[in-house]
């Protein structure tokens, strides 16, 4: 009975001690918050690819611009939200009276977005 104990705890020890109860490695920042340098560099190259490329009314376009923008200062961060609404908006009025003129507020949006861009000198930077 007593070697059965002996080797019960040796095992118990044996597997406390096992390499997969390392800690794990220190976090690393995502990509996304890293390669924002400076803040809002990546909003801005994704709101102006959209803007040259026409796509923002495109299904996750404008959400992407939101999500590259958390990491921006305020004026990148306030316009990127002032386009994610205007396309929330645009969406829920699809086949409504005002659908033309939400999008349109999704373009007038864009093109504030793209201004604030050029005025925060991320233009050249995105």
């Amino acid at each position: 009975m007593f070697r059965l104990l002996i080797v019960v705890i040796t095992a118990l020890l044996a597997g406390a001690c096992s390499p997969a109860d390392e800690a794990p490695p220190p976090a690393t920042p995502s990509p996304s918050v890293a390669a924002d340098n400076p803040p809002g560099a990546l909003a801005c190259a994704k709101v102006i690819a959209a803007a040259d490329q026409a796509t923002i009314m495109t299904p996750g376009v404008a959400d992407a611009v939101l999500r590259a923008a958390t990491t921006a200062d305020a004026p990148v961060a306030d316009a990127a939200r002032r386009l994610a609404d205007a396309y929330a908006a645009a969406v829920a009025a699809k086949g409504a009276a005002d659908e033309p003129d939400r999008v349109a507020a999704v373009s007038a949006a864009t093109a504030d977005m793209v201004q604030v861009c050029r005025d925060s000198g991320l233009e050249a930077v995105g």
